[in-house]
């Protein structure tokens, strides 16, 4: 596989720990699920200590959790610099606080109403840590392109991943790329119409049967999937032979038009991704991520 990894720039971009925020009352922080139920769960932001990519993207108390450490900056240009150019697969530091030196990896990232990009530490890590420590990242990925397949448009990818998760091309010469499931289109929810290089795309999960009938009920954070007549070349939206490619970033949600968020890594809009149904893979095993 011929790219320009070697033309890539690499830039360091930094983010804080960032503390979960919850809107102010009087509507909330409650929120309602599917049924009109009001519930308070915690949601994105923090330090999460006993959730991490490899575990179930389903099943917490929760409201689309960040496995691990999310980070962000209060300046609104400096944190959209942090959310685009820090690409899944690059290296992070702790650079202050008493787990100064620990080492991790971007898992993920959030979108609207939080623009987080997500990292994975060691649990033995997260226990040091503290909210406000400085988040380092190497970032490179932005501008990486495949030579010979220039309709596979790579967003938030870094080469690192690129060459753990594509497996030659197919006898169509489409891009062969290891997935553990396919999300069709009629399962992508919030997110569609947002720009795609940065956020989040979810997986809509109130329609269980829906949800069974399309293998999708055993997602693990981490895991790669493919999405099903969605062109994310510049804003997500439904596109009839389009395939994407990404890694569920966060976790289910109870609100309708939720469910585990995905952060895209490749998309092409005339179908020259071929998804190849691949169990495991998970950016814990592609990686070999402490847990």
């Amino acid at each position: 596989m011929r790219t320009n990894h070697d033309k890539l720039v690499h830039v360091s971009v930094m983010g804080l720990i960032a503390s979960p925020s919850l809107p102010g009352l009087p509507a909330e922080p409650y929120r309602l699920d599917a049924d009109g139920k009001a519930f308070l769960y915690p949601t994105h932001g923090s330090i999460v200590y006993n959730v991490s990519i490899g575990d179930s993207a389903y099943g917490w108390l929760a409201d689309t959790i960040h496995p691990s450490v999310s980070i962000h900056l209060k300046d609104a240009g400096a944190n959209q610099g942090l959310n685009v150019l820090a690409c899944v697969g690059n290296g992070a530091r702790i650079m202050s606080g008493a787990a100064k030196g620990a080492v991790g990896m971007v898992s993920g990232k959030s979108g609207r109403f939080s623009e987080h990009v997500i990292v994975h530490f060691s649990k033995a890590d997260r226990e040091s840590m503290a909210i406000g420590d400085k988040v380092l990242i190497r970032a490179a990925g932005v501008g990486l392109e495949i030579a010979d397949h220039p309709s596979v448009k790579l967003k938030g990818c870094s080469p690192e991943l690129l060459e753990r998760i594509v497996d030659g091309v197919d006898d169509h010469g489409k891009l062969k790329v290891k997935v553990v499931a396919t999300v069709p289109s009629h399962l992508l929810g919030a997110g569609a119409g947002l720009v795609s290089d940065g956020g989040s795309l979810h997986v809509q999960t109130v329609d269980k049967d829906a949800l069974s009938e399309a293998g999708l009920t055993d997602l693990k954070l981490g895991d790669l999937v493919a999405m099903q007549d969605f062109d994310s070349r510049y804003s997500h939206g439904y596109f009839r032979g389009a395939v994407g490619i990404g890694v569920v970033g966060q976790g289910d949600s109870p609100r309708p038009g939720y469910g585990p968020g995905l952060t895209l890594l490749m998309t092409s809009h005339d179908g020259g991704i071929a998804p190849v149904p691949t169990p495991g893979t998970n950016l814990s095993t592609l990686f070999d991520v402490v847990a």
